[in-house]
């Protein structure tokens, strides 16, 4: 992890958000595996679910009749989108007393960057980190995971580890003992596809796409090849960004030699979907177009795009209408230099509901 600069950086994502809210105003709920989302008869989604309710396998953005029929005991409660918009208010204003530099993830979620506030005041981004989550606790009642870490992939990682009401901070060392036996799927950007795909050659674990040959890695990843490279030395120069706001995700590739096949083309935009889904769900967002672009070997550019039915984060989804944009755009076998896929128009799962979801 040698060549960056020295961060502090803090990630808290608040444990079962909407379902903790549900919980914590409605005590008859706690204990009890809860959905909140919208009603099965309507094709309503999952908003979020309990930790009870997702040990059934229950998740967000899922169809609200499937995540009953996983777990039919569960409590269904319709969103109270002002509630949790008052609640996230209040832990905004929290984490507003230690620093400007705040990039919201969602309502829920949020990466700070305290590297000067450690500067300025003395204190430790640990000890730091865990005042933020003491306040929180205290002036809402619920519980958060933060993680501390050097930059922003360590410290997703680190809040993750110890689900729900986690504290773990995670330096230089501890990420090169703990990072080579992680699952690959742990890597920002890997998906279940690419996943799946990696374990086919071999690649199970982050240690084991540590020691990929570089041009096979460049080969299966194209552009991104050399920053999933740096992900896994736990290597990331991302900035804590304020204000961000996403208007597009996507990913391309150009080919060494111009490919015809459509077989292959259809699997370049399959691992494109795995990892734009996966981008998708760390934004909690859902997205309602998808785009793919082509270019032909006379450097002819096209791109079509389709507004779904749905908005969705489901890599098959992706994948079905950007080979489906695909056969629009190049009917036939025209030699191909390079294809991409994007996805825009977004929408959080909250936004279902029609509410504007600020965190």
């Amino acid at each position: 992890m040698d060549g960056q600069a020295r961060r502090s950086i803090i990630h808290l994502d608040m444990d079962a958000f909407f379902a903790s809210v549900e919980q914590l105003d409605n005590p008859a709920l706690r204990g009890r595996p809860v959905i909140v989302g919208g009603s099965p008869r309507s094709r309503g989604v999952v908003s979020t679910a309990s930790y009870e309710a997702r040990r059934f396998g229950v998740r967000s953005a899922m169809p609200t009749g499937r995540a009953l029929a996983l777990c039919p005991t569960a409590v269904l409660v319709t969103p109270r989108i002002q509630r949790y918009v008052e609640i996230s208010r209040r832990v905004r204003r929290v984490l507003d007393d230690y620093t400007d530099l705040i990039e919201p993830v969602s309502i829920d979620e949020a990466f700070l960057d305290v590297t000067a506030t450690v500067a300025t005041t003395g204190r430790s981004a640990t000890a730091i980190a865990r005042e933020i989550k003491e306040r929180v606790a205290r002036e809402t009642g619920l519980t958060a995971s933060v993680g501390v870490a050097p930059n922003k992939l360590l410290a997703k990682l680190a809040s993750d580890l110890k689900k729900p009401n986690g504290f773990v901070v995670l330096d230089e060392a501890a990420a090169e003992r703990l990072l080579p036996e992680m699952p690959v799927r742990q890597l920002w950007g890997i998906g279940a596809k690419t996943e799946m795909s990696l374990n086919r050659i071999g690649v199970f674990t982050i240690g084991d796409l540590r020691r990929m040959d570089e041009g096979l890695l460049a080969r299966l990843f194209g552009s991104r090849a050399e920053e999933l490279a740096l992900l896994a030395r736990g290597i990331d120069h991302r900035p804590v960004e304020p204000r961000q706001e996403v208007k597009s995700i996507g990913a391309e590739t150009t080919f060494a030699d111009d490919v015809r096949d459509r077989e292959r083309l259809a699997s370049a935009l399959g691992g494109f979907a795995d990892e734009v889904a996966e981008r998708l769900r760390e934004h909690r967002f859902l997205a309602r177009t998808v785009t793919v672009k082509v270019r032909l070997a006379d450097f002819t550019s096209l791109t079509r795009s389709q507004t779904l039915p749905q908005p969705t984060d489901e890599e098959d989804v992706l994948q079905g209408a950007a080979v489906s944009l695909l056969d629009r755009a190049v009917p036939g076998s025209h030699p191909i230099r390079l294809i991409g896929l994007a996805v825009s128009n977004f929408l959080r799962p909250g936004d279902l509901y029609q509410a504007n979801l600020p965190f």
